[in-house]
């Protein structure tokens, strides 16, 4: 029996803000254990929340990002556990008033070759709502030790609908979300520092059957590379255990993703296993038209948006967009360099900063925020090799130089005297001596055998050093020899 696979995934976002969600406290990343904390975080007696405006700001643009409704009111909910990584005991989260509802995330799957633009589909969303998070258990070999430096941090859940089949579709989302919310200047989703977190929710059901599957939770999935893994095993799992005539179990499993094996956690809980009620010291929000307008002019272009863009405007290949998109930064910086070397050169820019940048970048172990060459260079050199002043095996010289120094293009040309001969004169001079000291191949050529004019070029290459035009002597030493006729 073929069988088909249905996934939703709930999407834990750290929204990136000075302070934490209900408290002063400062948030952040690396810093001592235990140092960002106050009274608020660590639930002392008598203390009481205030929520961060920057916090509900960054759910609501993240909202409009994503053409959520938002809704007009929201409210606090305490969402109830007993674990240590939550000092009180219980977590400020919402529960049935969430803040953003429905939406959806493009996403867009490989096509059948790495060059080639894939399938585009939106998957739909159920709801965005903000939290607090929770601190985080170090373990050792005889005991665990909590920092609550992450607890309070401000917390966006973006729930999908269990619209996906594929492991394919669920990295797709993943990559596609995280583009956005950085993008947005949301959160930087750095999964090393918890800042994007995963859980799957899996399911099987015989294919061409509508009605859902018994789901399986799967968590501590600590990459979007182990998501994909993941859930891939935890598919084959659930169709092995049904075609071995057993029964699929509700609960919650970890994936370890080195040993590509999962194992069970604990039954899965239910909503009303965490007896939400609405936190008695916080006051519903109200979010009206002036406050979605402020933020929607924030909102940014989404980067498959901005790939369209790429594609129709600049007419470049979907290859260079596919580099440029994924990097914010860079897309910006092949923008520039096109305003400054012309739309016609388009291409000619976006093929330098993907191959050519990229490659010294990365052999630099460099930042683009931290390389001296900015788009003028890139946009100097295209004009000059354009101009016919600067021929390819010296312009790519030019780069490395001028990638490594931050001297402009023109600059280094002048001192390392690489210019293209252009006096026509001399070029066809030398064409003449040329084809004086080879009238076997003139002969050929006459004869009707085209490759006969490379005999030439090597001559008159070596009188100029190397730095005449190829295209300028290929069409003097035509021209000479149809005079000769």
């Amino acid at each position: 029996m073929n069988y088909e696979a249905v996934i939703g995934l709930e999407v834990h976002v750290q929204i990136k803000t000075r302070s934490k969600m209900f408290t002063r406290a400062p948030a952040g990343y690396g810093h001592d254990v235990n140092t960002l904390t106050d009274p608020v975080v660590l639930a002392l007696p008598g203390v009481l929340p205030v929520m961060n405006k920057a916090a509900l700001d960054a759910v609501v643009k993240a909202g409009l990002l994503l053409g959520c409704e938002i809704a007009p009111v929201c409210k606090w909910d305490r969402k109830n556990y007993f674990y240590p990584d939550s000092p009180k005991n219980y977590q400020i989260s919402q529960y049935d008033r969430p803040i953003c509802l429905g939406g959806a995330v493009e996403i867009e799957l490989p096509g059948p070759a790495r060059n080639i633009q894939g399938e585009h589909k939106r998957i739909p969303l159920t709801r965005i709502h903000l939290e607090e998070d929770v601190g985080k258990l170090n373990h050792g070999a005889l005991d665990s030790l909590i920092d609550y430096n992450r607890a309070g941090t401000p917390l966006m859940e973006i729930v999908s609908e269990p619209a996906m089949h594929s492991a394919e579709e669920a990295f797709a989302f993943l990559t596609s979300l995280r583009l956005a919310m950085i993008y947005a200047g949301i959160s930087d989703c750095d999964m090393e520092k918890g800042q994007l977190r995963c859980d799957a929710n899996i399911s099987v059901r015989p294919a061409g059957q509508t009605k859902l599957g018994t789901k399986v939770e799967l968590k501590n999935l600590n990459s979007i590379s182990f998501v994909r893994d993941g859930i891939a095993h935890e598919i084959r799992r659930q169709i092995g255990v049904v075609n071995a005539g057993g029964v699929i179990v509700q609960e919650t499993r970890d994936y370890d993703g080195l040993t590509g094996t999962s194992q069970s956690l604990r039954s899965k809980e239910m909503a009303h296993d965490y007896r939400y009620f609405p936190d008695p010291d916080l006051m519903p929000v109200k979010v009206d038209e002036a406050w979605k307008q402020r933020l929607q002019a924030t909102c940014p272009e989404l980067p498959f948006d901005k790939q369209r863009r790429f594609l129709s405007h600049y007419q470049i290949p979907y290859t260079i967009t596919s580099v440029l998109i994924p990097d914010q930064a860079l897309s910006n910086f092949f923008e520039e360099a096109v305003a400054l070397a012309g739309i016609q050169q388009a291409q000619v820019v976006g093929n330098w900063i993907a191959n050519d940048l990229l490659r010294e970048l990365g052999a630099a172990k460099r930042a683009l925020a931290d390389s001296l060459l900015r788009p003028v260079h890139v946009a100097e050199l295209v004009k000059l090799i354009e101009a016919g002043v600067l021929l390819m095996p010296a312009a790519r010289e030019v780069f490395a130089e001028m990638f490594a120094s931050g001297e402009l293009p023109g600059a280094i040309v002048d001192r390392r005297g690489l210019r293209a001969v252009t006096n026509e004169g001399d070029l066809e001079q030398w064409c003449r001596e040329a084809l004086a000291g080879n009238p076997k191949s003139v002969a050929d050529f006459k004869a009707g055998k085209e490759s006969a004019l490379n005999a030439f070029k090597g001559p008159v290459m070596k009188a100029a050093k190397g730095k005449a035009n190829p295209k300028l002597v290929d069409e003097t030493l035509r021209r000479l020899l149809a005079q000769s006729n």
